[in-house]
């Protein structure tokens, strides 16, 4: 291994993905035949470091960290991340406990999805401070990154510390949720959808889909008021993103027109590619253009898949 590689830890859930596909979601109390069904690894922590490491080059490590359980999802799923190239070292396999599942419901004819998470194991951390809550290292590299599927406390304590210890810290709030206003500071990147930003905001998000983009550039520069340190990034599907910098610039960036079959794991792949390329170069000349239609370009190929790890593209197929 080269002296100067980088690494890209990714802190978050790892789930087993069953996935229904249908033509429409059942009505209550329909039961309605199914067009197909599928397992797979999935979950944002799992889906994001994956992305990572097919997205990087011989150049960028990736690590994961979180809990799976003891059953058999948890053995499996340890040997896939090993067979991506990733570095389990961080996974924990919890005696007694299940590994988290994730049900997800995809409409054949609009690609959209309905995912119902069961967090199980991911959730196996002590509701007050104690040693389990500490999954950020030395060997966590230059750049951390969070998603909220596992406990909130967990996740602000390990944004802190890695701040605190100069890693560049990206967040993806989801499952979205209000945060204190004290976590923004702990960001150096915060990558959301507009809905996403519509809940973290306190504005309707029945209404997030209606905004034009300099209504959605002002809530990425009011994140940055609130103390998001580096870039704030709202992807916004099949019109593409809007984006914001502590530095002064701000753009928005097209979608590629593609035939999307299935959108899981777009998002997911979205942060990999763009964690990737910060890894790479994490300094003030950070290209933040050419960083971000990366990211747009990968997701493009998710879209075009069917499944959320499956579906996740790798560096040669860009």
């Amino acid at each position: 291994m080269a002296n100067n590689k980088k690494t890209v830890s990714v802190i978050g859930s790892l789930n087993i993905d069953f996935i229904t596909r249908t033509t429409r979601v059942p009505l209550p109390g329909e039961t309605l035949s199914a067009l197909s069904f599928d397992q797979g690894f999935g979950g944002k922590g799992a889906n994001q470091a994956v992305a990572c490491a097919r997205l990087a080059g011989e150049d960028v490590g990736v690590r994961m960290v979180g809990n799976v359980g003891d059953d058999g999802f948890g053995r499996d799923y340890l040997e896939a991340l090993r067979k991506e190239g990733i570095d389990a070292g961080g996974v924990r396999r919890l005696e007694g406990k299940k590994t988290g599942v994730t049900n997800i419901v995809v409409e054949e004819e609009s690609g959209e999805n309905r995912i119902m998470f069961v967090a199980n194991a991911n959730w196996a951390f002590g509701e007050e401070y104690e040693e389990s809550w500490e999954l950020v290292g030395e060997e966590s590299g230059e750049v951390v990154v969070f998603q909220l599927e596992i406990p909130l406390n967990v996740v602000l304590h390990n944004m802190a510390k890695a701040r605190q210890a100069g890693k560049h810290v990206i967040v993806n709030p989801a499952p979205a949720i209000q945060l204190p206003q004290s976590a923004y500071g702990n960001m150096d990147t915060l990558v959301m959808n507009e809905t996403e930003a519509s809940i973290l905001a306190g504005t309707d998000p029945s209404q997030a889909e209606n905004q034009t983009n300099d209504q959605l550039i002002k809530t990425a520069k009011q994140f940055l008021g609130w103390g998001v340190r580096d870039a704030v990034i709202i992807t916004l599907g099949g019109k593409g993103l809007v984006y914001a910098t502590a530095s002064g610039s701000q753009g928005h960036i097209g979608a590629h027109k593609v035939s999307v079959v299935d959108t899981t794991a777009a998002g997911d792949t979205f942060v990999g590619g763009y964690a990737v390329q910060r890894a790479r170069n994490n300094t003030a000349s950070f290209d933040y253009q050419n960083s971000l239609e990366f990211a747009t370009l990968a997701a493009s190929k998710t879209v075009q898949k069917h499944g959320a790890m499956a579906s996740i593209p790798y560096l040669k197929e860009l």
